[in-house]
């Protein structure tokens, strides 16, 4: 598919020069195996990484002053966004708006994995449970 949503000769360089950071340790433990926060990339973009094999469980119910794209990579989860339920599955993408307190939790069968995108340079969390 040929796309030319811009012309990219009106975009000026930043500045910024190319960074990496890691995500994750593939051979940690624990369902949060990492996250990068923006200010490493020189971004205004955290990334998390988040995964567990038990159906019925998932992050507490907690709240962030800025929005959260939820994307299923793998499994099923079951989605609390402030009075909503909605269920996902691999491939689709979630929004956890600003200041809605949210959790998932995986419906099993198998593992949940989701790559969690926080719209701010850092991830600044509540946990209300």
């Amino acid at each position: 598919m040929s796309r030319k949503d811009f012309d990219p000769t009106t975009v000026v360089p930043d500045g910024r020069e190319l960074s990496k950071a890691r995500l994750f340790d593939g051979t940690a433990d624990g369902p949060h195996r990492g996250s990068v926060d923006g200010e490493v990339l020189g971004t205004r973009v955290t990334v998390l990484t988040y995964g567990n094999d038990e159906p019925g469980v998932g992050p507490p119910l907690h709240v962030h002053p800025y929005d959260e794209v939820f994307v299923v990579q793998q499994g099923r989860a079951r989605f609390f966004v402030g009075d909503k339920v909605i269920d996902a599955e691999a491939g689709d993408t979630v929004l956890g708006p600003a200041g809605l307190p949210h959790r998932f939790v995986n419906l099993g069968p198998g593992r949940l994995q989701t790559l969690d995108i926080h719209l701010s340079p850092r991830w600044i969390q509540t946990n209300l449970e």
